[in-house]
């Protein structure tokens, strides 16, 4: 094998979900088999901590109605449903033009959405509601978007133009997002990297985002590759991941190919070439999720959503651990702050991909449903991520993760 194709066939290898659930098992194995200087597993927790997300699913959804797991929820904060309410002053424009409005809002709000850190929180302008974490980014990135703080035209603000990504800085987020000394917000330059490089790219990929140089071009692309208007969850994801992978911080690369969302874990190391890396992809998986309802408003069908996994954040990884089924070897570790290279977040990350595997088949035996009725996808926002959030704050005066990650406003 020559060395592009070797290049090409670990990259490839490194972008499958597959791997990702192949990776994380070999992991959660070494846990098991007590070679982790981490963690050790109760698995006797699983059944309680199941009962614990039901009980939380049942609190939000008691019919249980829940829809898929993904950035549209964190637009509905306070039982407001703000997106309905601006497609209501849209319903003028065509469906693609509503689509274009639609990926440019999220995928925008999907960037800025790593951890903001617990001191941060955004006083909605209508309301006067104070909203922290991801419901605060959420409503704060929805507010940029809608005064047209990424647009270049004065008579279109409800655009995102390359031009103005470029330009986009520090000044401009934190007015934004009501940054000051008394409410910090983390990772602050690396978000403004990151629209900065999303800009630089949107200039030069006309593929995608058209010669106009627009976010919402990436609509109009995804949705021509349907074929009698279906798609599947995998396409989008590579999709998500071939177009966007350049803005991401260089991290590890291959061959001079950066990698994105993974990361070295050298117990896996084998003679076979990228064998200790193991990938996540998490905000790529999470924009996946959230591109996916404006296709579905548009009568395109996406279906394999079940080959996307379980989000590896601290919100699901929290629950494993607060819940007992993760245990902590050495406590000292919770004493400090973490860096997402470091070993044991990398198999804290995969043993959460895993277990919610497992956690997402226990609640489903309980609730007498199949994957098809109750997809990951579902189990995820009725479910973890709120079961996760719950019981940090029971556990933790401001409802932080039981382990502190270090974070530069790009990976969680």
């Amino acid at each position: 094998m020559s060395n592009e194709q070797e290049t090409a066939h670990v990259l490839d290898t490194l972008k499958d979900p597959r791997t990702i659930r192949v990776r994380s098992q070999a992991i959660l194995e070494r846990v098991k088999q007590d070679k982790s200087a981490y963690f050790s597993l109760d698995p006797e927790k699983m059944t309680s901590t199941a009962s614990f997300v039901i009980e939380v699913i049942k609190d939000n959804y008691p019919n249980l109605d829940i829809p898929y797991h993904s950035r549209w929820r964190h637009f509905e904060a306070g039982g407001i449903n703000r997106i309905k309410k601006m497609l209501q002053q849209l319903n003028t424009l065509s469906a693609e033009e509503q689509g274009k409005i639609l990926y440019e809002l999220v995928i925008i709000s999907v960037f800025l959405d790593a951890g903001a850190g617990q001191y941060w929180h955004y006083k909605e302008p209508e309301t006067g509601t104070e909203y922290s974490r991801s419901e605060g980014l959420a409503l704060a990135s929805l507010s940029l978007y809608q005064e047209g703080v990424f647009s270049t035209l004065p008579t279109e603000p409800l655009r995102v133009d390359s031009e103005r990504l470029l330009t986009f800085n520090e000044d401009e987020l934190r007015h934004g997002f009501q940054v000051s000394s008394e409410n910090p917000l983390d990772g602050l330059s690396g978000r403004v990297a990151l629209l900065n490089r999303l800009g630089a790219l949107i200039q030069k990929d006309e593929h995608h985002f058209g010669k106009e140089n627009r976010l919402g071009n990436f609509y109009t692309y995804i949705s021509s590759l349907a074929a009698n208007n279906r798609l599947t969850a995998p396409q989008i994801f590579h999709e998500v991941l071939n177009t966007f992978n350049e803005i991401w911080p260089t991290r590890l690369s291959f061959h001079g190919a950066p990698l994105g969302d993974v990361w070295q874990y050298n117990a896996l190391k084998t003679n076979d070439p990228g064998s200790e890396y193991i990938p996540f992809h998490k905000l790529s998986q999470w924009l996946t999720y959230s591109l996916i309802e404006p296709l579905e408003q548009a009568g395109i069908t996406v279906t394999h959503l079940e080959e996307l996994t379980g989000l590896p954040e601290y919100r699901n990884g929290g629950l494993l651990i607060d819940c007992g089924v993760l245990q902590i070897k050495n406590k000292e570790i919770l004493e400090k702050a973490m860096p997402p290279d470091s070993e044991m977040i990398v198999e804290w990350r995969a043993l959460t991909i895993t277990l919610l595997d497992e956690l997402a088949a226990l609640i489903r035996k309980k609730l007498q449903k199949n994957a098809h009725e109750l997809p990951l996808a579902k189990i995820l926002q009725g479910g973890t991520w709120e079961a996760g959030r719950r019981i940090a704050k029971q556990k933790r005066p401001q409802g932080t993760p039981p382990i502190q990650i270090i974070s530069d406003g790009t990976v969680f």
